[in-house]
């Protein structure tokens, strides 16, 4: 399974890193770990002063961690284990960096026993704030939904990271997130919506028409490759041409090969070539 998109949101990780300062911030002035309380004969105030340069150092480790972390969402899908071991790591790395820190202003620490309590402090600084904003975002993410369902007019296919699928009568049918879906296929007066959960792919009929759909998708990802189907470019792996002409390869395993047809050849590959540089800038 892989964690929720709103997760890495942009605006989601500058709120975790934020909150996660603060937290720290008040967490070292009250509760004074590390033997911080011995590192200065100075009053609380300087302390607190003090203090709020090393936190913000510390946190820099959450910063770049949080940067590396939202530019790899935009290729691959993150995985709980995977987020797991990345919180992890940043955990490791900002105990050694307090480590270093507490060693230097009293050498006669033992080093060991120093990591150890860092480990400790620092697994209490992050995974508090953490696991307070994964509650909150869910929780945010959960009222958008049900705004969304009660008041489907207020909302469009270009909702950011999210894609609202009408019928032919403008009644909202389904939602997804943009890299879930995968391709729409035509069916007479229908169209099928392929698309992926957990890696398993599903598929929705919709009363609606291909025509209709591809002039609301015409700002997206997704492009017409032939008459019977429009394609999520974000989910296209290959672009192969054999004997029979020019396939598209998609990235879920047990996917169909959808063809491309000549009068679509040209723009689909101008655009997927445009699509894969951008994706790596």
């Amino acid at each position: 399974m892989y964690i929720p998109d709103y997760i890495n949101n942009k605006k989601n990780i500058i709120r975790l890193v934020g909150f996660t300062a603060l937290f720290a911030l008040v967490f070292i002035n009250i509760y004074k770990p590390f033997s911080s309380s011995n590192w200065y004969k100075v009053s609380e105030f300087m302390f607190f002063v003090y203090s709020s340069v090393i936190i913000l150092t510390g946190v820099l480790v959450v910063v770049i961690s949080r940067l590396i972390m939202y530019f790899y969402s935009k290729r691959h899908k993150i995985s709980y284990w995977k987020y797991g071991i990345w919180v992890f790591l940043e955990i490791l790395f900002m105990s050694v960096f307090y480590t270093v820190y507490t060693i230097v202003l009293n050498p006669g620490r033992d080093v060991m026993e120093v990591f150890e309590g860092s480990v400790k402090n620092t697994a209490l600084v992050l995974l508090l704030p953490y696991f307070v904003l994964w509650f909150y975002f869910g929780w945010r993410e959960s009222v958008r939904k049900l705004e969304q369902i009660e008041n489907p007019d207020d909302f469009t296919i270009n909702s950011p990271g999210s894609i609202a699928f009408r019928d032919e009568k403008g009644v909202l049918r389904i939602s997804l997130s943009m890299y879930d879906l995968m391709y729409i296929e035509s069916s007479d007066n229908y169209v099928l919506i392929h698309y992926t959960i957990n890696d398993k792919i599903k598929r929705y009929l919709l009363r609606n028409t291909l025509k209709n759909l591809e002039k609301e998708f015409q700002r997206t990802n997704v492009v017409r490759c032939h008459r019977s189907y429009l394609v999520n470019l974000d989910r296209v792996k290959v672009l192969r041409r054999g004997k029979e002409g020019l396939f598209i390869e998609l990235d879920a395993q047990g996917a169909d090969d959808l063809p491309v047809s000549k009068s679509y050849q040209q723009k689909v590959s101008e655009k997927f070539l445009a699509h894969s540089f951008n994706h790596q800038k």
